[in-house]
């Protein structure tokens, strides 16, 4: 620490940590959280946009000027440019809350391609861990929806067998569409699996369909699951009558 940083109360990054317990503060004088959102954001450092991103991890009353603060706070992020990627990407994947928000400045800062990149990676690591709140999970899962990016089949396989039925569900509508091949047994497992409740067997029958994969290998069993309007083709593939 140099004589300045002694004089004023430590280095950059240092003074920016020690504004996160007035940023995170959900009561008292709303103009001391503020003021400390607007120190962070005229700092250079990756830290201030770290302790930034905590502001999207609390609630305060009332909801409007919540919502203001979060607003201001995207603003803030977004300002730091390419030097804020890393922190919202490292927040992104360790961070159970504020998943959209990380997203959508993500979404402001990054290409296509980039951002598919660190949503492929931050998917692959929740893949491995168990989380309690399945949330984060369905958010990315619902953002790559209809991609057709090569890293995101892959990533999202695993998610098949999540312990949530919602986020087992969104993987479900993910993967339907790509017709990625070695989705197939799994999606007919979960049809047929007389642990695998109602509303996810429907999901299966409809990626099934989409996806155009035959039933070799289960074909007696998917035609104990079949229900309307779905039925087995002579090429042992799930159709949807109209």
């Amino acid at each position: 620490m140099g004589l300045f940083d002694f004089l004023t109360g430590g280095s950059g990054p240092e003074k920016a940590l020690k504004l996160k317990s007035k940023v995170t503060q959900k009561y008292g004088e709303p103009s001391t959280r503020q003021k400390a959102l607007q120190q962070l954001g005229e700092m250079k450092y990756p830290e201030a946009v770290t302790v930034l991103l905590s502001r999207f991890t609390i609630t305060v009353d009332p909801l409007t000027t919540d919502a203001d603060e979060k607003e201001h706070t995207f603003e803030l992020v977004k300002h730091f440019g390419q030097d804020a990627v890393a922190p919202v990407s490292a927040f992104l994947k360790t961070s159970d809350q504020a998943t959209s928000w990380s997203l959508r400045i993500l979404q402001e800062l990054l290409p296509e391609d980039a951002l598919m990149g660190v949503i492929a990676d931050t998917l692959q690591h929740l893949s491995s861990r168990y989380t309690r709140d399945p949330e984060k999970k369905v958010v990315l899962l619902h953002h790559v929806l209809g991609k057709q990016d090569p890293r995101v089949a892959p990533a999202v396989l695993p998610f098949l067998e999540d312990m949530s039925d919602d986020v087992k569900i969104a993987a479900i509508n993910v993967l339907g569409p790509l017709k990625y091949e070695p989705a197939r047994e799994p999606l007919l497992k979960l049809l047929t699996s007389e642990d695998t409740a109602r509303r996810v067997q429907t999901a299966a029958l409809a990626a099934l369909a989409e996806s155009g994969f035959g039933v070799q290998g289960y074909q007696e069993k998917v035609q104990a699951a079949l229900v309307e309007p779905y039925s087995l083709d002579k090429d042992g593939r799930i159709q949807r009558r109209p």
